[in-house]
C-alpha cells in the first residue's frame, strides 16, 4: 500500500541552496499535513450532557416584592410597627427572627404574609433562606392545629402565583406562560428597594437560582402532601410542564435535581383522572423542547419509582421517538399493548443512513459546494449518530418500563433482531469518527440488556405428556 509520502509531490531541487531548503521544507510540511489528516481523531463526540434551554435570563436586581398590608389589622404594637415599616425594615424584621414571635402558633396567620414570604424565595440566599424557614414553620404549624378549630387548611400558592415567582427568577420563555406574561399584582412595586442586590449576591447566580428553585420545590412538595386536592388536574399538568421547562435550564444542567424529581412524582400521584390525562401530559411535555437530547433529559426527570412514573416514561419516550422521526400519526402510540410492536417498526427508521437522509431533507439548505462536501458530510454523520444515540436510549426506556410477560416474548425478540439488523450492523467505526464507537457501544449494551430480559421471560416449552389424555 502506498504511503502518504508517495502521493506527495517530490521536492524540487534548484541551483540555489536557500531555494532547495525552502522546497524541502514545503515538502516536509505537506507530508506531515497528510499524515495528520490520515491519523487524526475527530473532535466531534456525542455529549453526555444535554444542551439545555435558555429559560432563566440573568437579572441584575431582585424583583421588589412588598407586603400588601391593606387588609391587615395589627394585634400588637410590634406587629403594627412591622406593618407600617418600609420594605427594607420589614426585611430586617425577617432576618432578626421577629416575625416568628409575631405569627408562629397563631391560628389566623395572614395569607398576604405567606404570599410575601413565598415571593421572597426568589431573592438571594441570605434572604430566601430566612423566608423559607419561616414559611415552612408557619405552614407546618398550621397542620397541627386542633381539629376543632375552623379553617385549618394550609395555604398553597395558585398556579398564577407560581408563574409570577418563576418570572421573578428571570424566566422569559414563552413556554412558561401559555397565555402570555402575567402582570404582577399589587404586591409587586416598580420602585427600587433600598436593600441593593449587590450586597446580597455573594454566590454565583447559577447557585442562587438553584437554591431558590430548591426552596420552591420543597414548599410545593409540602403543599402536594398536605393538600392533595389543592390543584385541579389541568393545574397539575400546567405545573409539571412549568417545572420540566425550568429543569432544562442551561445553567442547571450539571446540578442535582432531587427536590424537583420528588415533587414531580407527587404531582403525578395527585392527578385524579390519570389514565385520561396521560395523553395530554405527554403532548405538552414533548413540546417543551425541539432538541432530542433535551427531551431525553426531560424523560429522566421522572424517576422510575412508581407505576405512574414508569407509565409516563414509557409513553413519553415513545411519543418523542415518533416525533423526532416525523411518525406521530403513523403508529398507534397510545395503545399500551402495542407499544413494543410500534417501537419495533420505529427501530427500522433509526438506521444512521436513514437518519442522515431525513436530516438532510428536513434541513432545507442547499447542497454544499465541492470543497465543503467532506466537512458537511462529517457534520451530518455526527448529527445522525447523535440523534440515533438519543432515540436508542429512549427505546431502552420504553422497554425497561414494560412488565414483560411470556406473551410478549416474541415482540421483544423481534426488537433485538431489528436492533441488530438496522443499527448495529450499519455502524462502521473509525478513528476519525469516535461518535460511531459510542453509538455502537450503546447498541451493544442495549442488545445485551434485551437478551437478558428474553432469558427471564422466556415461555416454558410445552413437553409431550403421554398420560395427559388417559
Amino acid at each position: 500500500m502506498a504511503g502518504p509520502s508517495q502521493h506527495a509531490a517530490s521536492p524540487v531541487v534548484t541551483s540555489g541552496g536557500s531555494g532547495s531548503y525552502v522546497n524541502s521544507l514545503d515538502y516536509l510540511l505537506q507530508e506531515k499535513r497528510m499524515l495528520v489528516e490520515k491519523f487524526s481523531v475527530s473532535q466531534q463526540v456525542i455529549p453526555q450532557v444535554h444542551p439545555g434551554e435558555a429559560v432563566f435570563l440573568p437579572t441584575c436586581h431582585p424583583q421588589p416584592h412588598v407586603l400588601d398590608c391593606s387588609q391587615l389589622k395589627p394585634c400588637s404594637y410590634l406587629e403594627g410597627l412591622f406593618l407600617s415599616s418600609p420594605p427594607a425594615q420589614q426585611l430586617s424584621f425577617l432576618r432578626r427572627g421577629l416575625l416568628s414571635n409575631l405569627y408562629l402558633h397563631r391560628p389566623d396567620c395572614p395569607v398576604p404574609l405567606l404570599q410575601w414570604l413565598f415571593q421572597l424565595l426568589t431573592w438571594p440566599p441570605e434572604t430566601s433562606s430566612e423566608a423559607f424557614g419561616l414559611l415552612w414553620d408557619l405552614s407546618t404549624d398550621r397542620l397541627f392545629h386542633p381539629p376543632g378549630e375552623e379553617d385549618t387548611h394550609m395555604w398553597c400558592p395558585t398556579l398564577q402565583e407560581i408563574m409570577e415567582v418563576f418570572q421573578s427568577l428571570g424566566a422569559q420563555s414563552p413556554a412558561l406562560y401559555p397565555a402570555g406574561p402575567h402582570p404582577h399584582g399589587g404586591r409587586v412595586l416598580k420602585s427600587k428597594v433600598s436593600l441593593s442586590w449587590d450586597e446580597q449576591q455573594t454566590a454565583p447566580q447559577e447557585m442562587a437560582l438553584d437554591v431558590s428553585l430548591s426552596y420552591i420545590c420543597k414548599f410545593l412538595t409540602l403543599c402536594a402532601l398536605a393538600q392533595p386536592v389543592a390543584y385541579t388536574d389541568d393545574s397539575l399538568l400546567g405545573l409539571m410542564e412549568l417545572l420540566c421547562q425550568a429543569g432544562l435550564d442551561v445553567g442547571l444542567r450539571l446540578l442535582p435535581k432531587t427536590d424537583l424529581q420528588q415533587l414531580l412524582l407527587l404531582l403525578l400521584e395527585n392527578v385524579q383522572e390519570w389514565p385520561r390525562k396521560l395523553r395530554q401530559l405527554c403532548c405538552a411535555l414533548s413540546s417543551v423542547s425541539d432538541h432530542h437530547h433535551n427531551l431525553l433529559a426531560l424523560v429522566q426527570l421522572f424517576p422510575d419509582l412508581t407505576a405512574r412514573s414508569r407509565q409516563l416514561r414509557s409513553q413519553l419516550s415513545l411519543v418523542v421517538i415518533a416525533q423526532m422521526l416525523g411518525q406521530q400519526e403513523t403508529f398507534p402510540l397510545w395503545q399500551e399493548k402495542t407499544q413494543l410492536s410500534s417501537l419495533s417498526q420505529l427501530l427500522s427508521l433509526m438506521r444512521p443512513s436513514s437518519l442522515r437522509q431525513y436530516l438532510s431533507a428536513s434541513s432545507g439548505t442547499s447542497p454544499p459546494c465541492q470543497e465543503q462536501q467532506p466537512r458537511a458530510g462529517a457534520e451530518l454523520d455526527h448529527k445522525a449518530c447523535y440523534l440515533c444515540h438519543s432515540l436508542l436510549t429512549l427505546a431502552g426506556v420504553v422497554v425497561s418500563a414494560q412488565d414483560i410477560t411470556p406473551d410478549q416474548w416474541g415482540e421483544l425478540q423481534l426488537l433485538g433482531v431489528q436492533l441488530d439488523r438496522h443499527i448495529s450492523t450499519h455502524i462502521r467505526e473509525s478513528p476519525q469518527a469516535m461518535h460511531r464507537t459510542k453509538l455502537k457501544d450503546l447498541a451493544t449494551q442495549t442488545y445485551i440488556r434485551w437478551q437478558e430480559l428474553l432469558a427471564h421471560c422466556q415461555p416454558q416449552a410445552q413437553y409431550f405428556c403421554p398420560w395427559e389424555d388417559i
